[in-house]
């Protein structure tokens, strides 16, 4: 995640000695969050303040069954600088993401979740180092997995298989919570398709951006079962990767080497050495095996033909019902 030293140019400015014209937007997302809104709330402002006074708070509600967004409207009432994003429905947490971060205005732009599993006071660490490296981004990644076994594995998983086959790996165990500039915030939000991995964009919007290893906090439970760790595996890889097409050819290519050695083989021992070939077993087996290969092949092409059918609708990957915001009232 590096790029040119010409993309330091204007953090001087920004980041001076008193923070004269800098202001920090704090965008978060909400899905069964309405426990822990307020502490975050008040951490985080608590944190904030003592950078600067000028400040936001963008609270993306995408679509949560209980009572978040009642909670951040409250906050709202009592903070003007507090602004609420309500979606239509549940559109998915990477998609409220780019949403927040569209929807702020800061000179630094800080993405975290509200759950506190990572802590608000981040942003002061965050902003500090930022300052002393001139980085556009200083991000988070976990110094150990948080959970169980079966977390800790399914992650190592998703990580070596993502890379293996992404030409932009991702570093391991990233995390949410980053402090960005804005011209890294405007270049992110550059990307408009609709099959989003926002991990991978990060990776792949360039500029210079640091790693800070941190512990994150396991509140004992997790949204993401199984079922939706593998669709998300297999999201992740086709939306970011051309790779699997390209083994597809190559796997095709090697069988149909391979068959036809055979087939010279067997020609051979026949008309050659009069051996025959019996037994029904073995051809079964290759039919099952190369009709499942197929099969396989085939839905992987299927994937990428349903992507290139989501993006050539352009549909928006969100759509707002409400914007609750003091300064342009509430729409």
């Amino acid at each position: 995640m590096k790029s040119s030293k010409s993309a330091n140019l204007h953090l001087p400015v920004i980041l001076g000695k008193n923070f004269p014209v800098m202001k920090i937007s704090i965008v978060t997302t909400m899905y069964r969050s309405a426990p822990y809104l307020k502490e975050f709330y008040e951490r985080a402002r608590a944190n904030v303040t003592a950078i600067t006074e000028d400040y936001e708070f963008v609270f993306v509600n995408d679509g949560s069954p209980d009572d978040s967004l009642e909670v951040a409207v409250d906050i709202h009432r009592s903070d003007p600088r507090v602004k609420v994003v309500d979606f239509s429905r549940n559109f998915g947490h990477h998609k409220a993401m780019m949403t927040g971060l569209a929807q702020s205005s800061g000179d630094l732009v800080f993405l975290i979740d509200c759950d506190l599993e990572e802590e608000p006071e981040l942003l002061a660490a965050f902003q500090e180092r930022m300052r002393e490296t001139n980085a556009d981004v200083v991000y988070g990644v976990q110094e150990s997995r948080k959970g169980g076994v079966w977390e800790r594995i399914t992650g190592r998983i998703f990580y070596t298989i993502f890379n293996a086959l992404s030409s932009d790996p991702l570093p391991l165990n990233v995390l949410t919570v980053r402090l960005m500039t804005r011209r890294y915030v405007d270049s992110l939000l550059q990307f408009r398709e609709r099959e989003i991995l926002i991990a991978g964009l990060w990776a792949i919007t360039g500029f210079d951006q640091i790693a800070v290893p941190i512990k994150k906090g396991f509140k004992g439970s997790t949204t993401y079962t199984f079922r939706k760790k593998a669709a998300h595996l297999v999201n992740s890889i086709t939306s970011f990767s051309n790779r699997p097409l390209v083994y597809i050819f190559y796997l095709g290519f090697f069988i149909m080497c391979i068959s036809a050695v055979m087939a010279g083989y067997l020609v051979i021992r026949r008309f050659f050495f009069s051996i025959g070939v019996a037994g029904w077993a073995s051809v079964m087996v290759s039919v099952w095996f190369l009709g499942g290969l197929t099969i396989f092949c085939l839905g992987v092409i299927g994937i990428y033909l349903s992507k290139i059918f989501v993006e050539t609708k352009q549909r928006p990957y969100t759509l707002i019902r409400h914007i609750y915001d003091s300064e342009s009232g509430d729409r």
